[in-house]
């Protein structure tokens, strides 16, 4: 399993704004080429979001299905990208003072991920989330300052910088 944490500099409201509009995850969900559709129900449990991914030349479509909603608590997803098998993501939002602690782990649940889950395979797919989180960060921090009218308190981007793995 690769787990890793952010503090993202916004209220867990504003995160989950972002988490919840399936069309925007191909701004902060590294690897995403499009978002090809979104259930008008997302993020209920059962939603499905399709989207197609890729690196360079390859591209292949993959559907994420909600299985846990609590909402601007908790978001876990089934990704499922044929024939490579399935993922479980999970997303946790705690507050932190007037901040969001992030929490998102990943692990296979079926397919070639299963066989190859392990120190390599967890690494890189840690470096991947910990991008992608900083990307939702940074949508989060200038969504909240523009909202807030200025500067969301004071943070930058750089606000919570440290991608930590554990």
């Amino acid at each position: 399993m690769a787990r890793t944490r952010r503090l993202i500099p916004t209220p867990p409201e504003t995160v989950w704004d972002l988490l919840s509009d399936g069309h925007r995850y191909g701004e902060w969900v590294t690897g995403t080429r499009q978002v090809l559709a979104a259930e008008p129900h997302w993020p209920e449990v059962g939603a499905r979001l399709r989207v197609r991914v890729g690196v360079g030349p390859l591209a292949l479509d993959d559907t994420c299905v909600v299985r846990v909603c609590e909402p601007v608590r908790r978001l876990e997803l089934e990704a499922k990208a044929d024939p490579f098998g399935a993922a479980r993501i999970a997303m946790r939002l705690e507050p932190w003072g007037g901040h969001t602690l992030f929490f998102l782990d990943w692990h296979p649940l079926r397919g070639p991920g299963t066989r190859m889950h392990g120190l390599p395979v967890d690494y890189l797919v840690a470096v991947r989330n910990g991008m992608m989180l900083t990307k939702l960060a940074r949508i989060a921090v200038r969504e909240y300052g523009a909202a807030a009218g200025g500067d969301a308190g004071g943070a930058g981007e750089g606000a919570g910088a440290g991608v930590r793995r554990g």
